[in-house]
């Protein structure tokens, strides 16, 4: 994060020059490595550091493929770290006293599948149910807390495996997984997702980064100014499962296909969608997805922040976004640099398939059968405005 906002300048001129400093083994966004060194699992973890040659750091540990931080100059140069998370893998791993999907390469299926219940095959399958009654993010013991195997293959590149069991959360079949991230050269962190199966099973993984383009998470970020290349939503219920209805965003808060700050519209709670929500959370039907497939080579959302000047684009061949705008922020649970992060301190943008797409038979299907591969693209290209 950019650490001037929060520090006093004498604290702020030591961190820089401590970074500056080779073999202080710090990461440019002031994460120590030795924090994420431990074994889970009986697996090792560790940080992996990926950067470019344009002042790119992405930080990211093989515990649940978190992404830890982004960095990337602001308006004034200055290294950014545009993300939340913990600095220590202790709380990563800590459900009970710091639970969170930071960062998160998540799966087998993300968002919610209703009442936790589906049908493959014409079996009937009850998996766990761990949120308003819903199946939330592959349920209790998701990806997002299990060890991949990492192979960094380059500065710039990490790729990360892992092996899901017949039977994880009840879901079939046995999974091969494989998650690719990039830094590229024009500061795009660009993040494959790929998955076979034995058995037909349901697939739909995110990348759950909470973006704060600030540099100070320590305040709301409902002045960042998002876009959203979506003529329709999917409205949900008080327990946050979407209805099966597609419906238009024009005249409603739901409507970014004009820029705007968040703040413009999050607090509207004479709309049914923003009181339930109590904020956003919901999944946007994107116009780059037509005919079945999705065009990744077209920015599908943007976020931007007037004070560091940092605009972020998203790509993805996914048909929804489910933008999250951290309303369950705000527990006094410390992040990064020792900062409890307010309520809706930032926002999620997350490629997916729609929410509970194995209940609504007509929208994009996440089954996977023996023979296919799911694959799955998102990419966020981070420049100055």
């Amino acid at each position: 994060m950019n650490l001037k906002s929060i520090l006093s300048c004498g604290a702020v001129a030591m961190i820089a020059t401590l970074s500056a400093c080779s073999g202080n083994g710090l990461t440019q966004s002031g994460l120590d490595p030795v924090k994420f060194d431990t074994t889970i699992n009986q697996k090792p973890v560790k940080l992996y550091v990926l950067k470019n040659a344009n002042d790119m750091e992405v930080c990211i540990t093989n515990f649940g493929g978190r992404v830890v931080s982004i960095t990337v100059p602001n308006k004034n140069g200055a290294p950014t770290d545009v993300v939340l998370g913990y600095d220590n893998i202790k709380q990563y791993a800590d459900s009970v006293n710091s639970p969170s999907d930071f960062g998160a390469a998540i799966g087998r299926y993300a968002n919610r599948i209703n009442k936790g219940q589906l049908t493959i095959g014409g079996e009937k399958i009850q998996l766990p149910t761990n949120n308003f009654g819903h199946c939330l993010h592959g349920g209790p013991s998701g990806w997002q807390y299990q060890v991949y195997d990492a192979n960094q293959t380059s500065d710039s590149t990490l790729v990360l495996t892992y092996k899901s069991p017949d039977g994880d959360n009840n879901f079939p079949g046995n999974v091969d997984v494989k998650v690719t991230f990039t830094v590229k050269s024009d500061n795009t962190l660009d993040e494959t997702m790929e998955a076979t199966t034995d058995k037909e099973t349901v697939i739909n993984m995110t990348n759950h980064s909470y973006f704060n383009l600030s540099g100070d998470p320590s305040k709301p970020g409902t002045n960042m100014v998002l876009w959203v290349n979506a003529d329709k939503f999917t409205p949900s219920d008080s327990t946050y499962m979407t209805t099966g209805e597609l419906r238009d965003v024009y005249g409603t808060p739901m409507d970014f296909t004009k820029k705007h700050a968040l703040y413009e519209t999050i607090g509207d709670t004479s709309f049914e969608q923003i009181k339930n929500a109590q904020g956003y959370d919901h999944n946007w039907c994107l116009n780059t997805y037509k005919d079945g497939k999705g065009d990744d080579t077209k920015v599908c959302a943007s976020l931007y922040s007037p004070e560091s000047g940092i605009y972020m684009e998203m790509f993805t061949n996914e048909p929804g976004v489910q933008v999250y705008t951290g309303n369950f922020l705000g527990t006094g649970v410390k992040g990064k640099h020792g900062i409890a992060y307010p309520k809706q301190a930032s926002v999620c943008l997350e490629s997916q398939k729609y929410p509970d797409s194995p209940n609504k038979k007509d929208w994009p299907s996440p089954y996977l059968k023996p023979g296919e591969k799911y694959f799955s693209h998102v990419a966020y290209r981070f420049s100055i405005k």
